[in-house]
Order: structure tokens, then sequence, then C-alpha cells
């Protein structure tokens, strides 16, 4: 990487220190004073910076490594050069992300753009709204009647909170976010541009065209999730959506009315989740995958990405493709049509229909 980062290097620690907070062990004692600094890929990292190596396919550039130090398992040990350092552990990313946040605290949580504390005076707060002390509201920002912000929130510019709306501790709502009729607990990071408590998409025939019905639930989100940019998330009609303890959504996800997602999942990209459906327990869905409504993925389902999940997911299951199914029958699924495939594209080549 080159000298300009938006990030800026660590002051500097030992690798005795590292290995201990990562819980790795260091190959050769030696190398105990050795600084680190920074990370990088294994592919670029060089003097003072840190990498990882996690799999065999990464051995040609774990040979070619100037780092100061790379994170490995025991397998991939030998293939470290002699002047790096190997600090041997079973999940090397983990280890690596583990020392990322303390190297570079700063990219954990989304960077403010101003620096000021408290609330700006280009900012507008109701004055029936509660806010502890510690909280910082950025320029443009609106909290609205009634609403409640906790002790060491950032309220980014330009985010919108909603009339009697609860943010909890320690949370960072970011810029041009809006959340409305939302109880959000500790902890929460919502990345810009994430909408949170706008009405489902309720509607009902009538006798002039489609009636809409009133959607009057909440959003609750629980401590520690992650939500990214672009995100959406409906409040329920008459019950609540619900997104569980340490649940990390990613950018650009659908989420509609009544759905109820349990403690730490994890739902990728340009995920739609239909309305009232519910996911339980440690379930992982796929990037572009579609749930339909009022289904429910059991606790520790995983999803395949571009996936269709039109009936109920039993718990632990791994299922996958369009309509989604059991991972077994849809790897066998894909591999007839590809079979079916190369043979008609051979037969054409042999001049006969096979």
């Amino acid at each position: 990487m080159d000298n300009h980062s938006f990030f800026p290097p660590h002051e500097g620690m030992s690798l005795s220190d590292l290995s201990g907070l990562c819980g790795a062990e260091l190959a050769d004692p030696s190398f105990s004073g050795r600084i680190v600094t920074g990370i990088a890929s294994l592919s670029r990292a060089g003097e003072g910076e840190l990498t990882f190596a996690n799999s065999a396919k990464s051995i040609p550039d774990l040979e070619k490594s100037r780092a100061a130090a790379v994170f490995v398992t025991q397998r991939l040990a030998s293939h470290v050069p002699p002047d790096v350092a190997a600090l041997i552990v079973a999940a090397p990313q983990s280890a690596f992300a583990h020392a990322t946040s303390v190297l570079v605290p700063s990219a954990v949580k989304p960077l403010r753009f101003t620096s000021g504390s408290g609330v700006s005076e280009a900012a507008h707060v109701d004055p029936s709204a509660h806010l502890e002390d510690g909280v910082t509201v950025e320029p443009f920002a609106v909290v609205a009647a009634g609403a409640e912000i906790g002790a060491g929130s950032v309220i980014a510019s330009g985010v919108a909170i909603g009339a009697g709306t609860r943010i909890g501790r320690d949370c960072h709502i970011g810029h041009g976010a809006t959340v409305q009729h939302a109880l959000v607990g500790n902890n929460v990071v919502i990345h810009p541009g994430v909408h949170i408590g706008q009405d489902g998409f309720g509607y009902v025939p009538g006798p002039r065209g489609l009636d809409k019905v009133p959607q009057v639930g909440r959003v609750i989100i629980q401590d520690y999730v992650e939500i990214g940019s672009g995100t959406t998330i409906d409040r329920g009609a008459i019950d609540d959506t619900v997104i569980g303890e340490g649940t990390k959504i990613d950018n650009l996800v659908q989420i509609a009315h009544n759905v109820r997602i349990g403690r730490h999942c994890v739902i990728v990209a340009q995920v739609g989740i239909a309305g009232s459906a519910t996911l339980g327990d440690g379930v992982m869905i796929g990037g572009g995958t579609g749930i339909n409504g009022h289904v429910t993925v059991g606790d520790g389902a995983q999803i395949a990405a571009l996936s269709g999940v039109a009936g109920n997911v039993p718990p632990g299951a791994r299922w996958g493709g369009q309509p989604a199914r059991p991972m077994r029958g849809f790897l066998l699924d894909a591999a007839a049509a590809n079979a079916r495939a190369f043979g008609r594209k051979n037969g054409k080549k042999g001049g006969k229909d096979t």
C-alpha cells in the first residue's frame, strides 16, 4: 500500500504482546521484540506489517512474503520465509481480524466527519428529546420530539431520528440514515443511508383498487447489531419487526414488516426477506437470496447465495438453489444439468443430436 492512507499506522506493538493478545504461538521466540505497526494483504505486506495465510492456495504468496509477521496454521508454518515471524493459530483470519481491531481501531466503527462533541448548533433537537451526557449530534441531523439517545452515541450529519424513537448507548448512526418507530439497543452500528421503521408494503384489494393497510408496529433492534449501507427495515404491521442480538446485516438488504431475525445471524448483500418470515439463531443467508413470507428458517441453517426459499427450512440444514432444497440434492441437480448441456454441445459438434 502507498504512503497515503486514511487509517494512520499504529504506534507499534511487539510480537510478544500481539501473540499473547491473539492466543498465537510465536514459532521463533527470537522475533518476540519485533514491532508491527500496520496490516496488509499477504502479497503486499512489507516491513512493519502484519498479514495472514489460511489455506494451501496462499502458499505461493506466503513463500515470497516480506511481511514482519504472518498468522498461519501449523500446517502452513513450514512455508513461512526465515526472516518472517510465524504466528501459529488454529484460525489465522480470525486472529488477524482481532489484531486489526487493535492496530487500526479507527476502522472498527464508521468514521465521523466532524471533530466536535455535543450537539451541533446546526442540528435540530426537539426540546422534549432526552439526550444523556456524552451524546454527539452532528450538523444537519434532526432528533424529533420525545426521542431518547444514550450516552456515547453518535448521530451523524443528515440523520433523522423519529419521534419517540429510543437509541441505546455507544451506538453510531451513519450519515443520512433515518430511524423511526424503533427501539435500538446498545453498541449498534447503523451505516450511512440505512432506513429503519418506514411503513411496510401492505395493501388489500378494495372496490376502488388497492387499499393501504396501516402499519402500526415497531422495529426492535437488540444489542451489538450492525446494519450495512442502503439496507431497509420496515416496521411491523401489527406485530414488531425484530433483529436479534449480535446479528450482522450487509449492504442493500430488504427486511419486510413483522420479520423476526434471531441472534448472531449473518445476512449478506441483496437478500430480500418477505413479511412475517422468521429466522432462528445463528442463521447464515448468502447474497442475493430471496426468502418467502411466513416461512421459518431454523436455528443454525445455512442458505447458499442466489437461492429462493419458498418453504420452511429445518434447523441446521444447508440448502441452496431455485427453489432452495437440501444442498446435496441441489448439487446433484446442478451436476446433471451441466452433464446434459455438455452432452448437447458435444452432440452438435459430432453432427448428430445426443
